[in-house]
């Protein structure tokens, strides 16, 4: 069976791009530079109304996993797509990309695959319209044992807690990886996702080996504005904490051991997938036996490419940037 050194499980959404301009936005009613949730009918206008569309798998941990691949290592994605057009591709495309897909595209569902219409102005503004559709249905079915039982360490979102069987395939893929040896950790996702599900997230940095977050996700954690104190709590609790400050140093805490990872600023073209790929960098790191100071490093690069150019996904080596940069 395939060892894996990261694995994830999450939403697996398809970005579909599209260059626009404001009288488009104006016409089609989209509010422009910002993310919003729409239902089917509408994800079906939207997307029917798309010119030169370009479809790149997409989804907060399915990013993450792409960018550890990317990096070389061995690495699988737990999601649910539908047997139609967008899920095909997404399939295909994560397994080209070298990331195995292990759930074939469901037949019979109800609901379409999962995508996001993304519409780039010409002043680089992203308006982004996600459809959840079937992948939010991810269950404790679609957890493939084997996967999890072979994997070093599995990535989860937190997203997922928002519907009792996306919870529960959570825990599930959590509780097998952990059986076998594996390390299981999480990211935030969002203050709102926080906010909705703060007591679960508190139980899970107490319980997992890893919590991924930026400060206002900390910060809502332990509603408090003081992050020092929210780290100091949660570093009480958890085995390893990890704390992104848009533009500033990176706070690494591992029980005793403490890196502060300084941060070089970069004028980003598209901020989508930062987050996302610091993770993929960071957890490249942990896989690999980095110390805490140069795994963050390693995030800081891989985040820095994905923010120099549209799309949510490394254009670039990022294994040949670790070495230019030392740290391989």
């Amino acid at each position: 069976m395939t060892q894996y050194d990261v694995i994830g499980i999450g939403n697996a959404v398809m970005d579909v791009i599209s260059q626009s301009d404001d009288a488009f936005l104006t016409r089609m009613g989209i509010e422009k530079g910002i993310m919003q949730l729409i239902e089917q009918e509408r994800a079906e206008l939207l997307y029917g109304a798309m010119e030169n569309r370009r479809q790149i798998p997409g989804g907060s941990v399915a990013n993450t996993v792409a960018g550890v691949a990317n990096m070389g290592l061995k690495t699988a994605f737990i999601g649910k797509v539908r047997d139609d057009e967008v899920g095909r591709e997404y399939a295909e495309k994560t397994r080209q990309g070298g990331t195995d897909f292990p759930n074939d595209p469901f037949t019979g569902e109800q609901l379409p695959s999962s995508r996001s219409m993304i519409f780039v102005s010409p002043d680089g503004e992203r308006s982004m319209n996600t459809y959840l559709g079937i992948s939010s249905e991810v269950g404790p079915d679609d957890v493939p044992d084997e996967v999890c039982k072979n994997a070093r360490i599995l990535f989860l979102e937190g997203y997922l807690y928002d519907k009792p069987k996306g919870k529960q395939a959570f825990e599930t893929a959590a509780r097998i990886t952990r059986a076998a040896g594996g390390m299981a950790g999480i990211a935030l996702s969002d203050p709102f996702c926080v906010d909705r599900h703060r007591e679960d997230f508190r139980k899970l940095v107490k319980e997992l080996d890893y919590v991924i977050g930026n400060e206002h996700e900390w910060k809502s954690l332990y509603e408090t504005e003081d992050l020092g104190f929210a780290l100091e709590t949660a570093a009480a609790e958890s085995g390893l904490v990890v704390c992104t400050r848009s533009g500033h140093d990176v706070v690494i805490v591992r029980g005793e051991e403490e890196a502060i990872v300084p941060v070089t600023e970069v004028t980003p073209v598209d901020a989508t997938g930062a987050g996302d790929l610091f993770a993929g960098g960071f957890l490249f790191g942990l896989a690999k036996g980095a110390d805490l100071a140069t795994a963050g490093r390693m995030g800081c690069v891989a985040a820095a490419e994905v923010i120099s150019h549209y799309g949510a996904r490394p254009e670039t080596d990022l294994k040949a940037l670790f070495k230019a940069e030392g740290l391989l």
